[in-house]
């Protein structure tokens, strides 16, 4: 499994409407044509991870420059648009919201001003009220409307209780017959936009709520997040239960290109895309990620091949970055939780095949998550939302995946929630079919 590793994009208007007089425009090219002559050399991407700032200051012109570029990126990596997976950052947020909206300054409030003890309890009850919810994450409208098509979308309880919140997601893929990667997508902006002093160090939360990294046989854990554990304010709580679950970390936001190796992890630092020009750290880079799974008699072990590819000038390119002193090559092992005489239920695979009648609540969560991690459901997804909004509103009213009343809700949450229950009630053949209804006439 190849992984391309971005962060920090920073489409920024007016310049992202007007390309011709976009000074970032040329390294975004260099590295689409890097990117695409690597691929012919080593093979296709199987996953592009984005790892927030996507845009500069949360405009709606700003993601659809995104989009552009995510879809110039996924043809040269030959690598679907579908499996392209998303976290906002700190430049995902409206900073123009908090300041003039009360209810979401009240509620950034509670959770910032709670003693510490007790912030975690106080973002639950904000978080699981429909409404308060909704006004919390309203700073960061535009990025889920630009995130849904990948589903990784965020949003609180509907009204009426039938839908559960999602402050965080996942997504499945195999890496090979019998490891599966898990990525689990962290929202770390929570508090970001509320004032001056939030988006410093250790001035937001992430909280336990979001590091529910279930240690289960044969699924390596990866995390993707923008703000490394020493923005948090919960940063010991965020790195024990990171580093004890997860082998995998994503991190952005501080535009330095990085990868820090433990017995149990590997931790990467994307650098960005399009950095700050006149800052002294200025750097673009990416980065390309290697996963293979080796075996030792009943035990599985994680085989991880990185390069850290960074740009330089006269001539203009991008090089791989020395690891160390002899290599460009990072090479790192990490055993896999692996039980060869493991109980079916133990494997995320096969609570797939336990009949609907019989599995239990949480083994219906994880089959959902399954199955809309597959390609041909993550396809459709994207088709579902390059309909035009009227047809993605009516065939969602004809299969009756959403009601009237949920028809008010933001339109990330209103169909990231019907296409959840098509899913569930197992009708993705008969949405498919109305789909292409539309996208023939």
């Amino acid at each position: 499994m190849l992984l391309l590793n971005i962060a920090d994009i920073h489409f920024q208007h007016p310049f992202c409407g007007n390309p011709d007089h976009d000074p970032d425009r040329p390294f975004r090219t260099a590295l689409v044509s890097d990117v695409k002559r690597r691929v012919r050399e080593i093979g296709n991407v199987d996953a592009i991870i984005v790892v927030g700032d996507i845009a500069f200051g949360a405009r709606a012109d700003e993601y659809e420059a995104a989009n552009e570029f995510l879809e110039l990126l996924s043809d040269a990596a030959n690598c679907p648009l579908s499996r392209v997976f998303v976290v906002p950052g700190n430049h995902d947020v409206d900073r123009r919201i908090s300041p003039n909206n009360p209810a979401t300054k009240n509620a950034q409030d509670a959770i910032k001003l709670a003693p510490d003890n007790k912030r975690e309890k106080v973002l639950a009850t904000q978080f699981f009220n429909a409404e308060t919810a909704r006004s919390l994450l309203k700073p960061i409208e535009q990025y889920n409307q630009f995130a849904a098509r990948f589903d990784c979308q965020v949003y609180g309880p509907d009204p009426e209780r039938k839908g559960k919140p999602r402050l965080y997601w996942n997504q499945v893929l195999p890496i090979n017959g019998e490891i599966k990667l898990r990525f689990f997508g962290l929202t770390s902006t929570l508090l970001s936009g509320m004032d001056n002093k939030s988006d410093v160090r250790q001035g937001l939360y992430l909280s336990p709520m979001q590091t529910v990294l279930e240690p289960l046989d044969g699924v390596v854990n990866a995390v993707i997040c923008h703000h490394p554990p020493d923005w948090l304010l919960d940063i010991d709580d965020i790195e024990d239960s990171i580093c004890g679950r997860a082998s995998l970390h994503f991190f952005g936001h501080k535009h330095r290109q990085r990868v820090h190796c433990d017995l149990n992890y590997v931790r990467f630092s994307a650098g960005a895309v399009n950095p700050e020009r006149t800052s002294g750290a200025w750097e673009p880079g990416y980065n390309l990620i290697k996963l293979s799974v080796a075996s030792d008699g009943d035990r599985r072990f994680l085989d991880v091949e990185a390069q850290l590819l960074v740009w330089q000038t006269n001539p203009d390119m991008f090089r791989p970055k020395k690891v160390s002193q002899s290599s460009e090559v990072l090479k790192h092992r990490v055993e896999i939780r692996w039980t060869a005489t493991a109980a079916p239920a133990d494997s995320i695979t096969s609570i797939v095949t336990i009949a609907p009648a019989i599995r239990t609540e949480e083994q219906a969560e994880v089959a959902v998550e399954v199955v809309m991690s597959t390609q041909d459901t993550r396809n459709l997804i994207l088709r579902f939302w390059n309909l035009d909004q009227s047809d993605r509103r009516d065939v969602a009213l004809a299969l009756e995946l959403i009601s009237q009343e949920e028809l008010v809700l933001p339109e990330h949450e209103r169909y990231g929630r019907a296409i959840e229950r098509a899913v569930q009630r197992g009708i993705l053949e008969k949405l498919l079919v109305e789909i292409e209804k539309r996208e023939r006439q």
